[in-house]
């Protein structure tokens, strides 16, 4: 009878010590995790049988507590399906669906008292997102990380598409080089920043875009990142490993935990399809849904605003005052005017003026409010108010004038990355918006972070941008944060927090420019996060115009600035240019008035990292289409194949291309529109110049309507 009860336990247990395997719903993807040497945990992943994730370690190394590294046995494992949709509040799709097979396993370290963890994978046709649990349990409640050391050990010396580690900002231009070539290039791609904090090894930021050579595409990043030190990658240059570097706080600690907890998801997309990248929506899938008992006051924003002007006319400044040592206890109204002011009363009412005339919903105020005299550089805990404005900017008279024209005004909260400082008035910050009319802030964090020694990417700070956020729901008002860390899909759970800046965007247009490809690695890195207030729209793209000595210019054609409201996804759309600009070129202005900011159907018809995209959406609620392709320095012709439009109907189609001589740095200004008649079964071969684009929109149209048009 003992004899029959070993076999029996044996039977039992041989299951939990051989590897475990997944595969994706669409059978594409294999999956196996196994315990190796000393009961280490190791994972692997491959893609139609090429491998993606050769074997790979995980663990979490800890400060103050026995590591969880190895010693493991596999106590249980439990499988499960889900297949189901849901939908977002705002969104690029009407409905996202949620499919995948899940493998959670639990890990026991006899040595430390039988302590518990757990490891949770969830396989996608699309890719593989996993993280570590913790449950709350008697051998453990609090512990510091001192390292995560999840690794990805890639399978070659894949291209990618990358910007250096660092600690306080995302505004690196972005490389493009072989894995081995990261620890040479680093330095080089470390370009001066206002407020950084380099990773001294070779490192570089999620998401992580990457081509192999036999033609996967695949991407490394991260969602749902709460209560948690966002995650850079260390490389090693010649094994091709890859492995997580954690944020660290003041202290050098990377992160405090208190059972049950988890860490964010580690996901990694992957596809034989460069545009199955650009489609995917694990990370979104990953985050929780939201809470938010009353989402109606959420909405998309297209706005103009006082803005542009501090960049390039030269004309204007944030600053009210000339002086250069003020306090907040000081008499602002005997500041010395610099005459430069921009946001001034007069000014603010010409760009509501504007908005309403052209149907924009809001106009964005930068510099109303008092400090900004000498906050920059200076790492002064009080800078700000929030709710004391200068002398020359009436908050209720433009709040009357704006209601009567049916504009709203969009707040600006510059931080100073003081965030003590904002976290202390931020009901009073958010009350003084709602009694004057504001539903949406802009939040800026330029500059070293108070608390000092915290990080912009710390733990810290993570929590204090979902505070925000939070705290900004009570009062129905949407976030555009600048500067914070970059984005992993908690626009679901948190969908007030509609927008983030988080990269280099067009601002850097002003400071030496972006290079033409840069917005073609954007939304296969940056925005696999989430929506980007990426401020698009300029017409005057030589910034000489100005007379100002601004040698500068901006390195894309006029409608490549169009085709951005397409390609570039975001709830949150910026006409960025000044008002005037848009008068000389009122019929291609008309579609940025016309484009949609929030969609029902998204359709990524070509892309290649670093070269071209080209993508279609249908406007949520509307028979309207509109197109968007983009091309890096390359003259290229661009294919839109109009398949995704209903079958047996008819469409007005206009089309804005880069004129016959058009190019970025000779002729950005060079365009076309025509109107040709489209069906379902219509295919346009469009010649995009140099850094150039094309944008098309797609209205239902009757006979009459499209009678003496050409027909595509």
């Amino acid at each position: 009878m003992r004899k029959l009860l070993l076999l029996l336990m044996a039977l039992t247990v041989a299951p939990l010590l051989r590897a475990q395997t997944l595969t994706s719903p669409d059978k594409n993807l294999s999956f196996k995790f196994e315990l190796g040497e000393k009961g280490v945990p190791y994972y692997q992943l491959s893609f139609k049988k090429k491998p993606v994730i050769k074997p790979s370690a995980l663990g979490i190394e800890t400060k103050d507590v026995a590591s969880f590294l190895d010693g493991f046995t596999v106590t249980s494992t439990e499988l499960k399906t889900v297949n189901d949709t849901w939908n977002p509040i705002l969104g690029e799709q009407k409905t996202i669906r949620n499919h995948y097979n899940e493998l959670l396993v639990t890990l026991t370290q006899k040595a430390q008292k039988d302590r518990v963890i757990r490891l949770r994978f969830r396989l996608f046709n699309d890719g593989l997102g996993f993280r570590y649990e913790f449950p709350k349990q008697k051998e453990l409640n609090y512990f510091v990380i001192k390292e995560e050391r999840t690794e990805f050990n890639l399978a070659g010396d894949h291209k990618i598409f990358w910007i250096p580690g660092d600690y306080d900002t995302n505004e690196y231009p972005y490389m493009t080089s072989r894995v081995s070539e990261i620890p040479s290039l680093q330095k080089k791609a470390t370009v001066q920043i206002s407020a950084q904090q380099p990773i001294p090894n070779p490192s570089v930021q999620t998401p992580s875009m990457m081509k192999t050579s036999d033609g996967l595409y695949l991407n490394i990043h991260e969602a749902a990142l709460i209560n948690y030190p966002a995650m850079h990658l260390n490389v090693d240059g010649k094994t091709l490993k890859l492995s997580a570097h954690l944020t660290p706080d003041a202290l050098g600690n990377k992160g405090y935990l208190q059972t049950d907890t988890q860490t964010p998801w580690r996901t990694i997309v992957v596809s034989d399809k460069a545009t199955d990248i650009l489609a995917s929506k694990l990370i979104l899938n990953l985050n929780e849904p939201t809470k938010y008992q009353d989402v109606s006051w959420i909405k998309p924003v297209k706005y103009i605003g006082v803005w542009w002007e501090y960049f390039v006319a030269g004309k204007s400044s944030w600053a009210y005052g000339t002086e250069t040592n003020v306090k907040l206890t000081d008499d602002f109204s005997k500041l010395t005017p610099n005459g430069r002011h921009g946001a001034t009363t007069q000014n603010v009412k010409k760009h509501i003026d504007f908005a309403a005339t052209h149907g924009f919903d809001a106009v964005l105020v930068e510099g109303w409010n008092i400090g900004w005299e000498d906050w920059f550089g200076n790492w002064k805990e009080e800078v700000f108010d929030f709710v004391t404005p200068y002398p020359d900017f009436d908050v209720k008279e433009l709040h009357r004038y704006a209601a009567a024209k049916g504009v709203k005004i969009m707040m600006h909260h510059e931080t100073s990355a003081s965030a003590t400082n904002y976290e202390r008035r931020l009901h009073q910050a958010f009350q003084f918006m709602v009694d004057n009319g504001y539903n949406s802030v802009k939040t800026g964090y330029v500059g070293p972070v108070i608390p000092r020694g915290e990080h912009h990417d710390g733990q810290w700070m993570v929590n204090h941008y979902i505070h925000v956020a939070n705290t900004a729901a009570q009062y129905k008002i949407m976030v555009n944060s600048h500067e914070a860390v970059r984005p992993t899909g908690l626009h679901r759970t948190f969908p007030n927090w509609i927008a983030q800046e988080s990269a280099r965007g067009t601002e850097f247009e002003a400071m030496g420019g972006l290079a033409p490809e840069h917005a073609t690695i954007l939304p296969f890195t940056r925005l696999m996060g989430g929506p980007m207030d990426y401020t698009p729209g300029i017409f005057q793209t030589d910034l000489s115009y100005y007379g100002t000595g601004h040698g500068n210019r901006v390195n894309t054609t006029l409608v490549k600035q169009l085709a951005y409201y397409v390609t570039m996804y975001s709830p949150l759309q910026m006409a960025a240019d000044l008002p005037e600009n848009y008068e000389r070129f009122p019929d291609a202005f008309q579609f940025i008035k016309d484009v949609a900011a929030d969609w029902d159907e998204t359709y990524v018809l070509e892309a290649e990292p670093g070269d071209y995209v080209t993508t279609a959406r249908k406007a949520k609620g509307k028979n309207e289409w509109y197109v968007g392709g983009i091309t890096d320095e390359n003259v290229r012709t661009a294919t839109i194949n109009f398949s995704f439009l209903p079958k047996g109907k008819q469409f007005l189609a206009t089309v804005y291309a880069d004129g016959p001589d058009a190019s970025y740095d000779k002729k950005p200004q060079s365009y076309t529109v025509k109107k040709v008649a489209v069906t379902s079964k219509s295919v346009l071969k469009q010649r995009l110049a140099s850094s150039g684009g094309v944008a098309v929109s797609l209205k239902e149209a009757s006979k009459d309507e499209l009678k003496g048009l050409p027909k595509l």
